[in-house]
């Protein structure tokens, strides 16, 4: 049964504090009423004793202290899920925004999520397919891993992070793919773009949204992924789907916890987050992975901009502690108009040997990616000197090499955001760019594969 009490002592911005509770717990879910019959939504933050420290979802204003009354119901935050979920959007909370009708529920799944066994993890080792060259080629995206992009103010990682979400796919089998896409603190003219770019390829059909507007409530913000996660653990491990998770923008999740931290005034970490914001952090990125046993899997982008480009900022810092290799996106390329803006040589991908090679992607794979990072890091080093001392300085071979890179840039990496290229048609760009260098050059492929691809 709720309890009911209308003991509030005082609110002090998005927390109230409850005199004389029993049998609160930490994390469960409360409802204000205010005397004219409005609800208002919160969540126990902390236990003294019998005091209870609430936080609201939504704001403060107009309650009235002598009026109200706060009801515990007597559970952590669920959310009611079923397959009926794909193709719709909803709020930060999980309410549906989409003039759709309230989902009929399955289960409730706390949005906590379980803990995965870390014995019962199974190693991510299957290619997928994102359709971007520098991913698919350089940085392989592999089922079950965290493989978050650095992006910075300015830079189209929203355009970047749409693009995946609907080209994204397994090949070779015939297995459910669905995506789950969260957008925290985004403005309603990005929450529009998303949309309105799903619905026109026909991908939505396949994605549950999640949408968080940057003045929706700092509580709601911390909430998303956490919805977002506990829609794709219920895709992948009870309907054995294989859900790709793209949590953007990170950033504002940060700033979000940070807010609730200053207003419990705790001690501040670096740059004024919390100190916990590692382990907080941790708790959504490790949701992602494959179970023994389980036919479905959780592939995760998470998606972050860089304070001022500070790579040890630290949210991409912690980050990059917790996730396996990073996808960064360039100024300097963007400026020069490169479409998507991947930096390849900073980008990593820790488990990209486990998803290529034959059978996976292509038995060139491996060989051609080596040979390629080679070829663009000689040839950008060949152009930085022929700025600083003029091409004549430049020997023959380096010349090619830095016609090599320019090359590189404009064909292999600069796409655009609507071309969805295959794996073998990224191989074969790759062949074709190599055919600049003389066949001498290109000693890090084995001669057969020589014999079978280059034909310059």
């Amino acid at each position: 049964m709720p309890r009911e009490y209308r003991t509030i002592e005082e609110v002090s911005g998005p927390l109230m504090l409850i005199k004389g509770v029993s049998d609160v717990t930490y994390n469960e879910l409360g409802e204000i009423e205010l005397g004219n019959g409005e609800t208002r939504r919160c969540r126990v933050l902390e236990i003294n004793g019998n005091d209870a420290l609430v936080q609201l979802f939504e704001n403060s204003a107009g309650i009235n202290l002598s009026d109200s009354k706060v009801r515990f119901l007597g559970r952590q935050m669920e959310l009611p899920v079923s397959p009926d979920m794909l193709g719709r959007v909803f709020d930060g909370l999980g309410r549906p925004i989409d003039d759709g009708p309230e989902i009929i529920p399955e289960m409730r799944l706390d949005v906590n999520g379980k803990p995965m066994n870390p014995a019962a993890r199974k190693y991510p080792q299957e290619f997928i397919q994102t359709g971007v060259s520098a991913i698919d080629g350089l940085n392989t995206l592999v089922r079950g891993q965290k493989l978050p992009i650095f992006s910075a103010s300015g830079l189209p990682h929203a355009q970047l992070a749409a693009q995946i979400a609907r080209q994204a796919k397994v090949r070779g089998k015939d297995e459910q793919f669905a995506v789950v896409f969260a957008a925290m603190g985004i403005t309603f003219e990005e929450s529009n773009y998303f949309i309105d770019s799903f619905k026109e390829t026909g991908a939505l059909d396949r994605t549950v949204l999640f949408i968080n507007l940057a003045n929706d409530p700092a509580i709601e913000r911390i909430a998303t992924p956490k919805m977002a996660l506990t829609a794709a653990e219920y895709l992948a491990f009870e309907r054995n789907m294989h859900v790709l998770v793209i949590l953007t923008d990170i950033t504002n999740y940060a700033d979000a916890l940070r807010e609730v931290s200053a207003a419990r005034k705790e001690v501040p970490g670096r740059r004024g987050y919390p100190g916990y914001m590692y382990t907080d952090l941790a708790t959504i990125y490790e949701r992602a992975g494959r179970q023994d046993g389980k036919e479905g899997s959780i592939t995760m982008i998470p998606i972050l901009s860089m304070p001022e480009d500070d790579k040890t900022h630290p949210i991409p810092d912690l980050t990059g502690y917790i996730t396996e290799g990073q996808i960064i996106l360039s100024r300097d390329l963007y400026r020069r108009g490169i479409a998507p803006p991947i930096d390849v040589l900073p980008s990593l991908s820790r488990l990209k040997d486990k998803g290529i090679g034959p059978g996976k992607t292509r038995e060139d794979h491996r060989d051609t990616m080596n040979q390629l990072f080679s070829a663009y890091a000689r040839g950008k080093d060949a152009k930085e000197l022929m700025v600083i001392l003029g091409e004549a300085a430049l020997t023959d071979i380096d010349k090619l090499y830095a016609k090599f890179a320019e090359e590189f840039e404009k064909v292999y990496v600069s796409q655009g955001y609507d071309s969805d290229r295959s794996i073998e048609e990224t191989l074969d760009i790759g062949w074709d760019l190599l055919k600049i260098l003389p066949r001498s050059e290109l000693k890090r492929i084995n001669t057969e594969l020589l014999d079978k691809y280059y034909k310059g």
